[in-house]
């Protein structure tokens, strides 16, 4: 797959961490900024109890995540939003992005120069926004009844090379009706409409529309069409294609060859890795939904039956969808886990300790992987946090297990 590009030079500077007032600023409000520039709109329950305290900002979400997106022009004299910023009223473009965010106590302090700045940058870098501006471009010179927007899920370019796509392979142009375009997982944005439409998360530009910041290329994302490296695949491996889990994971490591965008954007950042295990949480769902034949649920059919007699009300009993013990956090992965606890309990007697481990983040590999970029604090790579903590809880459990410190273990 490709690597990062190198971070845009108005970008480079304002995430530098040694940038002077500016950039502290720009980087305490960096998820302002990018909702100012973002395609779609973030939907989730996000919990704002924590930000607020004195410990490390934290983004903390309940519920499903959504990405949403609305029609090429408002309707109805109403102010434009997100992608619509793109097109409509440019002329005044900076203040209708401010305007966007008047009435929010943290974003009073929002700079009108970084605005424009980072308006210069995306019209040259980003592929999508030159799309957008093309619209803006037509809509000026001609009385264009009816257009709408496709943006293209499955590329032209060769997939093995991963080459990246031009703005041909990314969207399209149509001029009335749409007809037979409507189909598979294209998004295709009406000229006005007053419903949002969802964005599928295996479209390759669901994370490009959402964090342009993060993003100033508008790189393509994960799509179920990428392929294992053939030459280094084993053939013990029934299944050739990455899954978004190994996507993601091949993201979020730092590498010395690409750009370190993603990397910086500290609180932006929380909220990628967030919105990304959202995302493969939901795929994880969506395969055992669509596979309960395979999963065995046939063992649970009584549920079904005592339904299908109307022997009870089918709300008390359950839902016909069985989550199994196999996805991780699920009620039957919590009842097997307690009930494997409470038979070595039975068997072997109750345990004889109890040992809490607690993060350090002044651990010296963790102060070692943030020097690579200097400046940093731990609150912004939780990627690094997270896994330091799983290597060294590994090796406290090793250590417990193989070298009997506490004695010889008899059950675990």
């Amino acid at each position: 797959m490709p690597l990062i590009k190198k971070t845009p030079r108005t970008l480079d500077t304002l995430l530098n961490y040694h940038g002077g007032l500016i950039s502290t600023h720009f980087r305490r409000n960096i998820r302002t900024y990018n909702s100012i520039f973002a395609f779609t709109s973030f939907g989730a329950n996000i919990d704002t109890s924590t930000q607020n305290s004195n410990g490390p900002n934290i983004f903390k979400i309940s519920g499903q995540v959504h990405h949403l997106i609305g029609s090429l022009l408002p309707i109805n004299n109403n102010p434009p939003k997100f992608a619509q910023l793109y097109i409509y009223d440019t002329q005044n473009e900076v203040q209708n992005r401010m305007t966007l965010f008047s009435f929010d106590n943290e974003s009073k302090n929002i700079r009108q120069f970084i605005i424009e700045n980072l308006i210069r940058m995306l019209d040259k870098t980003n592929k999508l926004v030159k799309i957008f501006r093309t619209i803006r471009d037509r809509y000026q010179q001609n009385e264009i009844p009816s257009m709408k927007l496709r943006l293209i899920e499955q590329r032209n370019t060769d997939s093995n090379q991963y080459n990246l796509p031009t703005s041909n392979d990314i969207a399209a142009l149509i001029v009335g009706d749409i007809g037979e375009h409507e189909q598979g997982r294209d998004i295709i944005i009406q000229d006005r409409t007053d419903s949002l439409q969802r964005i599928t998360k295996l479209h390759p530009c669901y994370m490009a529309l959402q964090y342009p910041l993060l993003f100033p290329y508008g790189e393509d994302g994960y799509t179920i069409n990428l392929k294992y490296n053939i030459n280094n695949l084993s053939n013990k491996y029934k299944r050739k294609k990455i899954s978004m889990r190994e996507f993601y994971c091949y993201q979020l490591q730092e590498r010395r060859t690409q750009g370190n965008t993603l990397f910086r954007g500290g609180r932006l950042f929380q909220q990628y890795i967030v919105d990304a295990y959202a995302s493969v949480e939901e795929d994880r769902l969506d395969y055992i939904r669509k596979n309960q034949k395979n999963l065995r649920s046939e063992i649970y059919q009584g549920i079904q039956d005592a339904i299908t007699r109307g022997d009870t009300n089918a709300q008390a009993i359950g839902k016909r969808i069985i989550l199994p013990s196999s996805h991780t956090g699920s009620p039957r992965y919590m009842i097997q886990n307690y009930q494997d606890a409470m038979a070595i309990c039975r068997r072997y007697g109750n345990p004889d300790l109890f040992i809490t481990f607690t993060c350090n983040p002044k651990w010296p590999e963790i102060t070692r992987a943030l020097a690579r970029i200097p400046g940093q604090k731990p609150e912004d790579r939780p990627d690094i946090i997270t896994r330091i903590f799983k290597m060294k809880l590994d090796s406290l459990l090793s250590t417990i297990k193989n070298k009997n410190i506490f004695g010889v273990i008899i059950a675990g």
